[in-house]
């Protein structure tokens, strides 16, 4: 109690009365409410001299208004956590600092199954292929701009399918003639040899490695015997009456004259040039 002291807003004897101190000077309690209370920022109402004050960071509050901004608990008695312009009990921030599911919206807490696919996150649960809706879970997917596909329904949407066993290409793939191939099904008819990166020949719809080719598939010179694979020297070939030769193999029986792009005279399956062929029939 003050003794002969006067309030300092309206000089009210202070004697035998409750009063409050404000800036280094006494008042009594109807100025106090009057002219120095402080505003709650959540019911922006004064807080008078007889109701208790919560004071964080020059803000105030009634003790009843000082709740969650989330679940509205009360926190004038209890730890909390500010963030921003928030005010946290301990449950709320940790949902607040903890990631939220993609598909439901709900946070996902410490210790359920969850989903994480470049920086976003869901429930194991709500996971789901976009086609079909089925839950993937943590199995195989694939990503379609913002969209998820199982497998089944990626395959059946856009995967490309092999020409030779019709089933989906997802991985390991080439293209020869525009055709989509598994990489293990493009192999030589002969020895299944991979042709991917190699040379090979086609012929008919069958595709051969150069090994395969020459021993199997390709003409034989009539001149060398030796098989004419269309690869490097003697690519360029001559064929009459149903037999080949290597362009370089093609000359004249009896003077050896090269005559491929030449006149040439085939007699008895044997070439020769005109001059020696004149010879023959003397």
């Amino acid at each position: 109690m003050a003794e002969n002291s006067q309030c300092y807003y309206c000089r009210d004897s202070l004697q035998g009365k409750k009063y409050m101190e404000k800036d280094g000077h006494q008042c009594c309690l109807n100025c106090f409410d009057k002219f120095c209370a402080n505003t709650c920022v959540e019911c922006y109402k004064s807080i008078s001299a007889d109701s208790k004050e919560v004071h964080y960071k020059n803000r105030y509050w009634h003790d009843a208004c000082f709740r969650c901004t989330k679940c509205l608990h009360p926190l004038a008695n209890e730890t909390f956590v500010a963030k921003e312009s928030q005010i946290l009990c301990t449950k709320c921030s940790m949902q607040e600092a903890s990631p939220k599911c993609k598909g439901c919206g709900q946070v996902i807490m410490a210790g359920d199954m969850n989903v994480e696919y470049k920086g976003t996150v869901w429930h194991k649960d709500c996971f789901t292929c976009s086609n079909c809706k089925q839950i993937i879970g943590t199995g195989s997917f694939f990503p379609k701009g913002e969209d998820f596909y199982c497998v089944t329904c990626y395959e059946a949407k856009f995967a490309k399918h092999c020409v030779k066993c019709a089933k989906a290409i997802t991985s390991e793939g080439i293209t020869y003639q525009d055709q989509p191939w598994h990489a293990g099904c493009f192999v030589c008819a002969t020895c299944s040899k991979k042709l991917a990166g190699q040379r090979f020949t086609a012929v008919q719809d069958q595709y051969y490695c150069v090994e395969c080719y020459k021993s199997y598939v390709a003409k034989k010179c009539a001149g060398c015997k030796n098989p004419i694979t269309g690869f490097g020297k003697g690519s360029s070939v001559v064929t009459y009456e149903g037999q080949s030769w290597h362009d370089y193999c093609f000359h004249c029986k009896k003077c050896s004259l090269n005559l491929a792009s030449k006149r040439f005279v085939f007699h008895e399956e044997q070439v020769y040039c005109p001059d020696c062929a004149k010879m023959l029939v003397k």
